[in-house]
């Protein structure tokens, strides 16, 4: 875990001991495209007794975390992911600040040994689930806070595949943050979490000796996965739950009046179909787009080749820096998908079927059939990926890319 202040200059060194390339990718953070760590699209990757030296400014405050950004379903499935803190935004010091770490881990619960991360069947459809879950490596971790008085549990979901419905059972709490990126608080009922989501929760910690859980609503049943104990005393006079907003650095507004506005349909793809050309001929779309039996998804009908990185397609968009954008998000598929954009943040506007208030974030959680409308500010001169945060769709190719300039 990294904790730093906003404008801190961070300079950290990878150094690679795994039998395969890695990198780095600071996810959530605005900085130059240089230090994103996506190997052949921001830096050449960091091989077996490499190294790469990361470099730069903090501009935001808030709850962040860095992974690998090849072999991502390997590496992350494994454990690699830390968590950034970028700290400043809290007017008043909160009595305690907790971390919430949510991951699964593909283990052979006979053996302990690690099970296939990526699976044709999960991959197709929802993701491969982890067999054991987990709270900050641990099975339902239980976390003393001073009984009584406001404290801050910051929520990551450093999963591959599972989206959690985050909420908190006997205890008054409220959103402060979401992606980092600091709201007008309101009131936590459930809150879906898909892979590389983040949630920032002001609770009312319980009475000494008492209780509060975090738990997951998305299964039938509620899932535990962290309890909050009161420690020590009752403050002599507690007051009502009311959190301050946290400090919120400005983010360019982007100009909806004058915002171009571009479609983007997250689909399963064509994998071995065909399709007839004017002249009679016919293309095997599966050879034309470098396919195979392990391609499913596509965006805007455009694949990424599973050869990876190394060949990347044409860019999805091509962006003019300083101009306003209205990214058009379409679901047309059964599963959910959590969609990131590297670089930028966000502002989500609207949706046609879930209920939440607009917010900045760097990864939006798309239901089937879901439409939701983003902008931004295109600010970040560079080649950004834009794709989906259940790794396995990523993988298998549900990701693409924009360009600024």
């Amino acid at each position: 875990m990294i904790r730093a202040r906003r404008g801190d200059t961070l300079e950290t060194r990878l150094e690679n001991r795994l039998p395969e390339h890695t990198s780095v990718h600071w996810h959530g953070l605005r900085i130059p495209n240089a230090m994103d760590g996506v190997p052949y699209i921001t830096q050449p990757p960091v091989g077996t007794g490499e190294h790469f030296d990361y470099r730069f400014v903090l501009p935001d405050t808030g709850t962040f975390f860095f992974h690998p950004h090849c072999d991502t379903v390997q590496q992350v499935g494994r454990g690699l992911a830390g968590v950034l803190v970028v700290e400043g935004d809290a007017p008043v010091p909160y009595a305690a600040d907790v971390l919430c770490l949510l991951k699964d881990w593909r283990l052979d619960e006979s053996t302990g040994r690690f099970l296939d991360f990526l699976t044709d069947s999960g991959a197709a459809k929802a993701g491969t689930f982890g067999t054991v879950r987990s709270t900050n490596f641990e099975a339902t971790p239980t976390v003393r806070v001073p009984a009584g008085r406001d404290v801050r549990v910051r929520i990551l979901n450093l999963d591959v595949t599972r989206v959690s419905q985050v909420g908190v059972m006997g205890a008054e709490a409220a959103v402060i943050a979401v992606d980092g990126n600091a709201v007008s608080p309101f009131p936590l009922t459930a809150w879906r979490m898909g892979p590389a989501m983040r949630l920032d929760v002001a609770v009312r910690a319980p009475a000494p000796g008492s209780t509060a859980t975090v738990v997951d609503y998305f299964a039938k049943d509620p899932v535990p996965l962290m309890t909050l104990v009161g420690d020590g005393e009752m403050p002599a006079s507690p007051g009502d739950f009311d959190p301050a907003p946290l400090y919120a650095p400005t983010l360019p507004e982007p100009d909806l009046r004058d915002a171009e506005a571009l479609p983007f349909t997250f689909s399963s793809t064509a994998v071995n179909q065909t399709v007839k050309t004017p002249d009679g001929g016919v293309i095997d779309l599966s050879r034309e787009l470098c396919l195979n039996t392990a391609t499913y998804w596509a965006i805007n009908r455009q694949t990424w080749p599973e050869r990876g990185h190394e060949l990347p397609p044409p860019p999805l968009a091509e962006l003019t820096q300083g101009r306003s954008y209205v990214f058009e998000l379409r679901n047309v598929t059964p599963h959910m998908h959590p969609i990131h954009l590297h670089g930028h943040t966000f502002k989500v506007l609207e949706s046609n079927k879930v209920d939440r208030p607009v917010h900045w974030a760097d990864t939006v959680l798309l239901t089937p059939k879901e439409r939701v409308r983003i902008a931004f500010v295109a600010d970040n001169p560079g080649r950004w990926m834009f794709h989906c945060h259940i790794i396995e769709h990523q993988d298998t190719g549900m990701m693409g890319y924009v360009t600024v300039a």
